[in-house]
């Protein structure tokens, strides 16, 4: 008998330990407004309704009828570039990407699947705040702001608000969320190099990469356009490290919006 009750007591301690081994690995619920408006769901449920007003409004504000063509963001057309280098076509799968990507980091985190209406309304408040900064630099060096938005082939005031909601979505998931990723493993996993360090390097090599880009298109390049694209790089880089991706692709977007909006009052 004391035996048994030895050896069940045995095999008990290490279940126990276990358990305990499972919940100290467990991630901690987020509490609070700005841990919980970090997280991958809270995100997408806040970007889902921007993803949807831009695949409408480009086929309603950004399109040439009788061309048969639409505008859209290089950010956008690259995207749908990497997906044919597998042979995936699709007019949504840039749009199934980001939702795919913020899902599954949901998943991998184990969060609690819950989204509160009232955390998404503070995240729209906040990103219009941190648009204004942004738009003080852009004042203070006002020649710059000419030749920031790269979106002036849309007709309409409309289609350029479309078209913003999409920079903000679609850039900030390639020069941010992706290249933070990508920038993140080579810096720290494979190089070593402290994470102090290598924030700052990501924020760099990042600003560096979302300034070129605005080339790609018709635009000649301009040492001054490219500094101030630089610094809104950096800016929405620092914006991403403190306060996540749904934050990020909100304030680029709502900075784009009040520079649409103010071009059409002034």
């Amino acid at each position: 008998m004391s035996r048994a009750t030895s050896s069940a007591r045995g095999s008990a301690a290490p279940a126990s330990s276990a358990t305990a081994s499972t919940r100290s690995r467990a991630p901690k619920p987020a509490r609070g407004y700005f841990a919980r408006s970090e997280l991958p769901l809270v995100s997408l449920a806040f970007l889902l309704p921007f993803i949807v007003l831009y695949e409408v409004g480009t086929w309603q504000f950004a399109s040439d009828p009788v061309r048969q063509t639409e505008q859209r963001i290089i950010a956008f057309n690259l995207m749908q570039d990497f997906f044919r280098l597998f042979g995936a076509t699709g007019r949504y799968l840039p749009a199934m990407a980001v939702s795919l990507i913020l899902v599954c980091w949901h998943v991998a985190r184990q969060d609690a699947w819950r989204v509160e209406p009232r955390y998404l309304l503070g995240m729209l408040g906040e990103s219009v705040m941190l648009a204004l900064p942004l738009l003080g630099i852009g004042f203070a060096a006002t020649h710059y702001l000419d030749h920031y938005l790269p979106l002036a082939a849309a007709k309409r005031t409309a289609g350029l608000v479309v078209l913003s909601v999409g920079a903000g979505i679609y850039e900030e998931l390639v020069f941010r969320l992706i290249a933070f990723t990508v920038l993140s493993f080579v810096l720290v996993d494979l190089m070593g190099i402290k994470r102090g360090w290598a924030g700052l390097l990501m924020v760099l090599f990042s600003s560096l990469l979302f300034s070129l880009y605005h080339y790609l298109g018709p635009e000649q390049f301009d040492i001054r356009t490219f500094a101030f694209r630089t610094a809104a790089g950096a800016y929405f880089g620092a914006v991403f490290i403190f306060r996540g991706f749904g934050i990020t692709a909100g304030t680029h977007a709502a900075y784009d919006i009040c520079i649409v909006v103010l071009r059409a009052l002034v």
